[in-house]
């Protein structure tokens, strides 16, 4: 498979080259549009070849490197040339984005005829249904819900879309947006009496009838396994299919093709099973005996674990264990009430509705069956595993692979698939990715990013560091790490692979700057929304901010805010991931090595999304500090760090000191 520079090697001609030539010049179209418009070559030759990809209706996956402008050089082929175009990002921020501001700019500059809608899950749509049977009945859990809840009554008779993100004065994280908004579960359908009115169908007809739809991963893949979403009816039309962000795309893909069943679930329906049958069907059976047995059952079945969260493959669990009874008197139990819930659903639809979510919940549960030593019979090439939390107990059923599924789903009508990130490639090889998507065979084409990461940036891993499964190792990380903060004058991201050394380094570095005198602003994940702490932290301009895994990637600060990022160790998978564990047995059954083949380049994806984080414009000057020593000591080493942007490099702490200290302007 390819996986040359399409700089270096580029395609011959295409049908559209001289066009796209014409948009991307200085004195095109776009550069008006654009306040700091500049024509970069990689970005030109990017969307000449998504241009190609879309009049051969073939497969491109194309990483292009920080800063050439991958979104424009995707927008401008597809809204010209892609019709109907599906264009799915990982999240819904970058959704909302592409929405609000990225398809408006390009489709004003080439005066595109084309209309753009915007389809998220159903749970950001306020539900008029159950927002009236919440104002009704009043369960609140909160003082504040009741102030949210009048936001949301004067909202939804204002609101053209019923977008909860359009709401900013209430969170969204927000309890109330739970008791206010549908599932897949608890949607009443046609039989709705504000069916006609409804936001979350008035979205999807939009998207039905628009040239351009605006998805993210998470709706993508849930509608693929689930058919919830309103993407199932839009995916025959459609002859452009883009992934922004592909890199997440493996995760969100087995998140979906899997199935899991937790007992919350199960215990919010034995809430809706009493409320509706003491509503519709007081004089018949004792709904709180039904009830309360299957909801001790579900606790029981939580109380086998006595760790508080924890994850466990099912090899793992042994056959003596309380699990396995509890689990027999669960699925007993769950059939019992829908014993129940079959003599009475004529009686109401909501009743009925409880059925159809209890026999799925069920039919889950079904996914695990002990065969007569206990163990539970696998198959089909999944991994069983469950998942504690401190009040539920997730039941996992995850596909080894995605690859073959997701190539049944591309099958079919021919149609353009754009596969495109920062981060998609290890050394310039994009075998790892390819063979988690089913995309083996495909064209990959990289181009580099216009930046001169070598001067404008210092790769620095320090001398003396300790292994990082050594004690003390955080503490050490921390303490090469202060000179180095001081110097920049703050201005970091401390970037950690666990939510405990996040806890850690923050309280090291709360106590450091108060002894040392330093008026750095911390801040710290968790302590406040993401988005306000990066808002936070950009109009500090001298502050040092803690963050695991959502720092990672998606984070855009650019100019002097940002001059230095801090890296603690290789984002490794964790050795207690029952999914990691069983897909590199599969692999080393077939002679692979897994550590090679699966975990080192997931780890070197991961950190290349993070030292992205440093330099995000020409102007942009940093160091990136990655802690971990592996990557000197490591025969794997080199290939972590030529994965990386080529950064000078050194490790001399004081060559770091130096680089920070003003230039003299003559």
């Amino acid at each position: 498979m390819p996986a040359e520079g399409a700089i270096e090697q580029a395609a011959p001609a295409g049908k559209y080259d001289a066009e796209i030539d014409r948009l991307f010049s200085a004195g095109g179209p776009l550069a008006p549009s654009v306040g700091a418009f500049s024509p970069r070559r990689s970005q030109t030759e990017m969307a000449k070849s998504i241009a190609q990809a879309i009049a051969d209706q073939k497969t491109l996956i194309a990483e292009a490197g920080t800063g050439t402008g991958k979104t424009f050089a995707y927008l401008v082929p597809a809204l010209l040339w892609g019709g109907k175009t599906i264009v799915s990002t990982g999240t819904k921020n970058l959704q909302d984005q592409l929405f609000l501001r990225d398809i408006p700019t390009v489709r004003t500059a080439l005066r595109a005829p084309v209309s753009v809608a915007l389809l998220k899950g159903r749970s950001n749509y306020v539900c008029h249904y159950h927002l009236e049977r919440t104002l009704n009945n009043g369960r609140m859990t909160s003082r504040d819900d009741v102030g949210h809840l009048r936001e949301i009554s004067r909202f939804i008779k204002m609101t053209s879309s019923g977008d909860k993100a359009e709401l900013t004065k209430v969170p969204e994280n927000a309890t109330i947006w739970n008791l206010v908004t549908s599932t897949r579960d608890t949607c009443m359908g046609a039989e709705c009496q504000y069916y006609q009115d409804c936001f979350v169908m008035k979205a999807r007809r939009e998207a039905q009838q628009a040239d351009v739809v605006v998805v993210n991963h998470h709706l993508f893949f849930a509608d693929v396994a689930l058919k919830d979403t309103g993407v199932a009816e839009l995916l025959p039309s459609a002859n452009t299919i883009i992934f922004d962000e592909a890199h997440q795309l493996p995760d969100t893909a087995t998140l979906f093709f899997g199935q899991t069943v937790s007992t919350s679930q199960i215990l919010e329906l034995c809430r809706d099973v009493l409320a509706e049958g003491l509503a519709h069907a007081r004089g018949g059976p004792d709904w709180a005996k039904v009830v309360t047995a299957v909801e001790k059952a579900a606790r029981d079945l939580r109380l086998a674990f006595p760790q508080d969260i924890m994850r466990l493959a099912l090899a793992q669990i042994m056959p003596s264990s309380d699990f396995f009874p509890a689990l027999a008197t669960l699925k007993e139990q769950l059939a019992a009430m829908i014993d129940v819930l079959e003599d009475q659903a004529a009686r109401a639809e909501s009743i009925e509705q409880c059925r159809v979510r209890a026999v799925e919940l069920a039919a889950g549960l079904d996914a695990w069956k002990p065969d007569n030593k206990g163990k539970v019979v696998e198959g089909d090439q999944a991994v069983l595993w469950v998942e504690a939390f401190s009040s539920a107990l997730q039941l996992h059923k995850t596909p080894l692979s995605i690859a073959p599924i997701f190539s049944n789903q591309r099958e079919g009508t021919p149609r353009t698939w754009i596969f495109t990130s920062a981060t998609l490639a290890v050394k310039n090889d994009f075998k790892h990715f390819s063979a988690q998507m089913g995309l083996e065979g495909e064209e990959a084409k990289n181009w580099p990013s216009p930046f001169d990461y070598e001067q404008q940036g210092l790769l620095y891993v320090p001398n003396g560091l300790p292994e990082p499964n050594a004690f003390g190792y955080t503490d050490a990380v921390v303490d090469s790490a202060l000179p180095v903060i001081e110097a920049a004058g703050g201005r970091t991201f401390f970037l950690c692979t666990t939510i405990r050394a996040v806890k850690h380094v923050a309280e090291r570095l709360r106590t450091e700057f108060a002894e040392r005198g330093l008026d750095f602003p911390l801040f710290v994940q968790g302590e406040r929304g993401r988005t306000e702490l990066l808002d936070s932290f950009r109009t500090a301009g001298n502050a040092v901010l803690v963050g695991s895994q959502s720092f990672w990637e998606g984070v855009d600060v650019r100019g002097d805010a940002l001059s230095l990022v801090i890296i603690d160790k290789m984002p490794f998978a964790p050795p207690d991931d029952p999914v990691l564990a069983a897909r590199i047995d599969v692999m080393e059954k077939q002679g692979m090595n897994g550590f090679m083949h699966h975990t080192l380049p997931e780890a070197i994806i991961n950190l290349k999304q993070g030292a992205g984080r440093l330099i995000r414009d020409e102007t942009d000057r940093g160091v990136l500090m990655i802690c971990d020593p592996r990557i000197i000591t490591k025969s794997y080493g080199r290939r972590v760090w030529q994965s990386l942007p080529p950064f000078k490099r050194t490790r001399v702490q004081a060559e770091v000191i130096e680089f920070f200290k003003p230039k003299d302007p003559a």
